[in-house]
């Protein structure tokens, strides 16, 4: 009969902990020096060697994947609300809006960070908004449905309000947020609010 070596299991479970630990680290280095730190800022950080990085994460591509997906978590919980209150489509977009925009806002260096990507690395973008764009697309879906209407545009709703969204995020972090981010959302929310006001009823004789 096989057992788990209880010893491997522990060591596993400290390096995990460990790698979480010099994450934060980077993290603080980061929001200290601006997005462009360098090693020996992030270990000092750490208050430890570069050599203990990468003994953990290989190279400096395989920590600004780790950061990457620590701030996607992040991200993630801070769109919980809007994805998970079965808003209507135009509060939806406003809300999700509204939630992405105040993570960039708080947190400018590291947003930069995730986005100024070292040769070689995969699209820090591209993961996240797939994931979040299939949760959009649900909820348009369940509204669409609920409403009579055929959901077939959800998919292409989710996907591009979700790519919208960052586009603006990314306009907004180039022109150093120079307007207010409530500006900004109301600016998206002028966009998309009419659209949906136009959705109707099949049983009121018009499809979307």
């Amino acid at each position: 009969m096989t057992t788990t070596d209880g010893r491997a299991t522990r060591w596993a479970e400290h390096n995990l902990a460990r790698r979480t630990e010099l994450v934060e680290a980077t993290l603080r280095a980061i929001r200290k020096h601006g997005h462009t730190v360098g090693m020996e800022e992030i270990a000092a950080s750490a208050g430890t060697s570069k050599t203990v990085f990468y003994r953990h994460f290989g190279d400096r591509n395989g920590l600004y994947a780790a950061v990457v997906e620590s701030v996607h978590t992040f991200i993630r919980g801070n769109l919980d609300r809007p994805l998970s209150a079965a808003l209507p489509p135009a509060d939806l977009v406003t809300e999700l809006a509204d939630a992405y925009l105040a993570v960039v806002e708080g947190d400018v260096e590291i947003y930069r960070f995730v986005t100024n990507r070292p040769a070689g690395s995969p699209d820090p973008v591209l993961g996240i908004t797939n994931r979040i764009g299939d949760e959009v697309a649900a909820a348009f879906g369940a509204w669409l449905t609920d409403h009579g209407l055929d959901p077939a545009p959800a998919s292409t709703w989710g996907h591009g309000v979700t790519g919208f969204v960052w586009a603006v995020a990314d306009r907004w972090i180039l022109t150093d947020l120079r307007r207010p981010r409530a500006d900004i959302v109301a600016f998206v929310a002028q966009l998309f609010a009419p659209a949906f006001a136009h959705q109707n009823r099949t049983d009121e004789g018009v499809n979307a």
